[in-house]
């Protein structure tokens, strides 16, 4: 670059244009302003023109989202109810067998395709269901008469198990039954008591 463009460049004028969010910028003062923006009021040397800038434009959120955030400042959401079931009001087992709970596949290292058809294989599989304090890990027995595995693709990663297993918990019998989508890793289940013979 000549040392003439140079000078040219830093002797250029330019104006300080503001859009609808009062976001601003500078622009050529020779050209019209680009769509949205309008003068701001203030024309010289890009030095100047950027230093104005620094001095106003103090909060760089747009517009928009200043006013939302005031406005949730003013009138704040009501909380969210918690899901975390309170372990203490009945027994964990009389809890886990109303409704249904979201649960994950519960996996050392981590949780897999690979590693949930190998636990399939196994014959033991192990979830947490993850709504209550702390979340609650169970391995269950699989009952693979009552399995369904139609619609899981293992090789692709994809579709959802249906998965039944026994286990003992808090001195009950009791079968949990899932519903997991192997996307995710992840799906709703519930316990359901097993009458002893």
């Amino acid at each position: 670059m000549s040392l003439q463009h140079s000078e040219d460049k830093e002797r250029a004028i330019f104006k300080v244009v503001v859009n609808h969010e009062e976001q601003y910028s500078i622009w050529p003062e020779y050209n019209e302003n680009a769509l949205g923006w309008n003068d701001a009021g203030k024309v010289g040397t890009k030095a100047e023109c950027l230093a104005y800038i620094k001095e106003v434009w103090t909060d760089m959120r747009p517009l928009s989202l200043r006013k939302k955030m005031e406005e949730l400042a003013q009138n704040p959401p009501a909380p969210v109810p918690s899901t975390t079931i309170p372990e203490k009001a009945e027994s964990l087992v009389d809890l886990l067998c109303v409704g249904e709970h979201p649960l994950v596949l519960s996996m050392d290292p981590g949780a897999s395709v690979k590693g949930f058809k190998e636990a399939v294989a196994s014959g033991y599989v192990r979830v947490k269901f993850t709504n209550t304090s702390g979340g609650t890990e169970l391995g269950l027995r699989l009952d693979k008469d009552a399995c369904d595995f139609k619609e899981a693709d293992f090789e692709q990663g994809i579709g959802r198990a249906w998965v039944v297993g026994g286990l003992s918990l808090d001195y009950t019998t009791v079968r949990c039954v899932a519903n997991i989508e192997l996307e995710t890793l992840a799906g709703h289940g519930k316990l359901e008591k097993v009458s002893e013979p």
